[in-house]
């Protein structure tokens, strides 16, 4: 069952709508298929931010309406279910379809749909996670309708960070002499691994890192659906849309390698990354940093964040989207200068 959602009008303080505000939510037929967007702002004068969810096949419309409803201040917000995630799951979705060059193709036609929705030429991307991949292909390919990327938990290249992530997890059993975390990571061997090894080796190192519990499933679930744009009758397609979307993807984009895919973008680059993020390991984006020829490009440290810095610091990661992204993305394509600063 596919729950479309409500999602609620922006009012003033006597309850009178607000000019020139947008809350919309409905299905874009993108690939040839349906696929839920929602578009909300205080201003369609901000620019268009296209929210680039992890997983593959994680929907996070959930976490950033409840921590990071302020970005809809500064910027249109674009909330994209992918194809074969979340609200956009469909059982009869053909496995083949589910291929990184699809998923460029949605996005492309998304951005236009955006821009003619919006009248604007450009959007900003910010990628998370599978999403940072995404963003960075679509960035190389179409640099002329992006003004500005973001990414966090940044991929470069995917297996050196999987290799990565499963050493660390592999020491702290060891410095922790946790016996069932040590059979259950030698069982599963060094990537490259399939979907389930996979879960296997990202369960326990949210484990042993203290992150994973009953509670925080419990608070998880609450805030991915709560709010009128969620139901309870979405839970399923959330856990199918997840499952099909890494089984039938893993295997390709666990392969990609931006340093050699996508050296250069022709626009500036913010890395927002979280220094406890095991899951992409920072040496992985800090190698594509280095690495990547931008006409500028700023690295922004999150010391309180693992894999999910809009989630751990909300307010700094909302604060740095205004402050530091928004001007860059309003300002002409030639005055947005080199700034090589770390924060």
């Amino acid at each position: 069952m596919k729950h479309l959602g409500r999602t609620l009008p922006f009012q003033g303080p006597e309850g009178q709508f607000v000019p020139d505000s947008i809350a919309e939510v409905k299905y874009l037929r993108l690939g040839g298929i349906e696929q839920w967007v929602m578009i909300r702002g205080e201003s369609v004068a901000n620019p268009p931010l296209i929210l680039l969810y992890g997983g593959p096949g994680l929907t996070e419309m959930g976490f950033f309406r409840h921590f990071n409803a302020p970005l809809e201040k500064s910027f249109t917000v674009v909330y994209w279910d992918q194809r074969g995630s979340g609200k956009s799951f469909d059982r009869k979705l053909p496995s083949s379809s589910m291929t990184v060059e699809q998923f460029l193709s949605d996005l492309e036609e998304l951005v236009d749909q955006v821009c003619k929705r919006l009248g604007k030429k450009e959007v900003v991307l910010y990628g998370h996670s599978w999403g940072s991949a995404l963003g960075v292909l679509y960035t190389a390919r179409h640099p002329e309708k992006v003004a500005a990327y973001v990414g966090s938990g940044q991929v470069g290249d995917w297996a050196a960070g999987e290799s990565s992530s499963y050493d660390y997890v592999l020491a702290e059993a060891q410095r922790l002499n946790h016996r069932k975390a040590l059979k259950k990571l030698r069982a599963i061997g060094p990537p490259p691994h399939d979907a389930r090894r996979l879960l296997i080796e990202r369960t326990w190192a949210q484990r042993l890192g203290g992150e994973l519990s009953a509670r925080t499933f419990w608070t998880w679930g609450r805030v991915l659906l709560g709010g009128p744009e969620a139901s309870v009758f979405d839970l399923p397609n959330l856990l199918r849309g997840f499952r099909f979307s890494l089984d039938t993807m893993w295997a390709e984009v666990s392969k990609l390698n931006l340093l050699k895919a996508a050296p250069v973008l022709q626009v500036p680059v913010f890395f927002f990354l979280g220094r406890r993020d095991h899951w992409v390991p920072n040496e992985a984006s800090l190698a594509y940093f280095e690495a990547l020829t931008a006409p500028s490009k700023r690295l922004v440290w999150f010391d309180e964040s693992g894999h999910e810095p809009f989630v751990d610091e909300p307010a700094r990661f909302n604060t740095l989207m205004a402050e530091l992204v928004r001007p860059v993305a309003v300002s002409p394509r030639k005055q947005r200068a080199p700034d090589l600063l770390p924060v």
